[in-house]
């Protein structure tokens, strides 16, 4: 049982999830310089500009965690799974993720991005 609420198990996850979005981003930008489009321009702007975005949460998500003194510790990593070391207010919380479940929610934030963040 976490002792964490929703919003801060929020904070947490997207302590996890922001960096891989932009580490898929950094990765698809370079695939995308060279990829044989005919308005390569357009396709990097947009990348570029969800770059932003995303550096921008994981800026103010890092400035929630520094002010609450929280702090997020990549654990052990197999084939299945991925663990991650949540300590917070005095309490240290292990929590376990199916690497299948990060992959899938990794693109389902990188569908929010392009799709909805924009309008935001």
């Amino acid at each position: 049982m976490s002792r964490l609420n929703d919003k801060e198990r929020d904070i947490f996850e997207n302590a996890i999830y922001l960096p891989m979005l932009l580490t898929v981003l950094d990765r698809d930008f370079k695939v995308a310089e060279t990829a044989p489009f005919k308005l390569n321009q357009v396709y990097l702007n947009l990348i570029e500009h969800t770059m932003k975005k995303v550096q921008k949460d994981m800026r103010d998500n890092n400035t929630k965690m520094y002010k609450r003194n929280w702090k997020l510790v990549k654990g052990e990593s197999d084939e299945a799974f991925t663990e991650y070391n949540f300590y917070f207010d005095g309490y240290h919380e292990v929590h376990r993720y199916f690497n299948h479940n990060l992959r899938n929610n990794t693109e389902k934030l990188l569908n929010y991005y392009f799709f909805h963040r924009h309008a935001d």
